[in-house]
C-alpha cells in the first residue's frame, strides 16, 4: 500500500518554473502534485511534456484539476457544449503530462431538479468520452469531484451514480467538501469507512485502489462550503481520522493538499499518516 501526497498546484515556498516542481517536492519529500488548470487551459505541449517528464524522473505522481467554468448541467446548450469541450482539452493536456486522472465538478443544479441535473451531467460525459477517442486519449480518467455547496451537483451519492453510469469515471473524494455539504458529518473513523464503504458497495474495489482525496479543514454555513482552513484550525474534518480508515482499508491513495498553506499542510499530512500506520 503506497499513500502519495502533495499540494493543489505551485508551492506556496517555490518561485521557480512549473516544469522545476516534481524535483522541487522530491526534495521536500512529497511525491504528488495536482497542476491546476482551473482558470486557463492555456499551456503548450512541450510546457506539459517537460512537466510530465520531470515528474516521472522525480517519482511525482500528476493529476490535473480542470476549469471551474464547467457545467455540464446547465439549462443553456451552448455552456454544456463549450464545458464538453473544456473537460476534452483538459484530457489533452493530461496526457501530455503523463498524468492519469482529470478532476472537475460536474455542475450545478440551477433550474434543473435533481435527477435531471445528474442525467445531464451523464449525457455531457458520454460527449466527454467520444471526444476524446476523435483525439485519440487513452488511459486519462475524468475524476468526478465530490462538491462542496449545496446548488452545485456532487454529492457522494450523485458521484457514485454518475461514475456507475458513466465508463472512464472515478471518484475523487474531497472530504472538506462532503463535510461542508452535510453539515459536519465526519466526525469519527466510521464516518470516514462509511464514505469508502459506499463507494466500493456500488463501484467495485477498483474505484478506491488508487483513490484520489482532496484533504483540508473547512469553514461550512447553510449553504456549505464557505472557506478552506489549515490544519489545525479547530473547523475539522479531523484528517487523522482520515489516515486511520486509509490504514484499515489498505488501499493505494493520492491525498491532495487543498488547505491554504499547501505543501505544508501535506508534509503535516504525511506525518499524521505515517504515525497512524506505524502504531498499526
Amino acid at each position: 500500500m503506497r499513500v502519495r501526497f502533495g499540494p493543489a498546484g505551485k508551492p506556496l515556498s517555490y518561485k521557480g518554473k512549473t516544469e522545476g516542481i516534481p524535483e522541487f517536492l522530491r526534495q521536500l519529500g512529497l511525491d504528488a502534485f495536482e497542476y491546476q488548470a482551473v482558470r486557463s487551459l492555456r499551456v503548450s505541449e512541450e510546457r506539459a511534456r517537460e512537466l510530465g517528464a520531470a515528474a516521472r524522473e522525480n517519482d511525482v505522481a500528476i493529476s490535473l484539476h480542470g476549469p471551474y467554468a464547467i457545467n455540464l448541467s446547465s439549462d443553456r446548450s451552448e455552456v454544456r457544449g463549450a464545458s464538453v469541450d473544456r473537460l476534452v482539452r483538459s484530457a489533452v493536456i493530461a496526457s501530455w503530462m503523463g498524468a492519469s486522472l482529470v478532476v472537475f465538478h460536474p455542475g450545478y443544479y440551477g433550474s434543473l431538479g435533481r435527477e435531471e441535473a445528474v442525467a445531464a451531467v451523464i449525457s455531457g460525459l458520454e460527449r466527454v468520452l467520444e471526444g476524446l477517442k476523435e483525439a485519440g486519449v487513452i488511459g486519462v480518467y475524468l475524476g468526478v469531484e465530490t462538491t462542496g455547496k449545496v446548488k452545485q451537483v456532487g454529492s457522494l451519492e450523485e458521484v457514485v451514480e454518475i461514475c456507475s453510469a458513466v465508463e472512464g469515471c472515478k471518484p475523487v473524494l474531497d472530504f472538506a467538501h462532503i463535510h461542508a455539504r452535510s453539515g459536519g458529518s465526519l466526525r469519527s473513523l466510521d464516518d470516514f469507512l462509511r464514505v469508502f464503504d459506499a463507494v466500493e458497495r456500488e463501484l467495485g474495489r477498483e474505484a478506491l485502489s488508487p483513490t484520489h482525496i482532496h484533504f483540508t479543514e473547512v469553514e461550512y454555513g447553510e449553504g456549505g462550503e464557505v472557506r478552506h482552513h489549515q490544519l489545525g484550525s479547530g473547523f475539522g474534518p479531523d484528517f487523522k481520522l482520515l489516515a486511520e480508515a486509509l490504514v484499515e482499508i489498505g488501499v493505494d491513495a493520492t491525498i491532495i493538499s487543498e488547505s491554504p498553506v499547501l505543501e505544508r499542510d501535506a508534509l503535516k499530512m504525511r506525518r499524521i499518516y505515517e504515525r497512524v500506520a506505524s502504531a498499526r
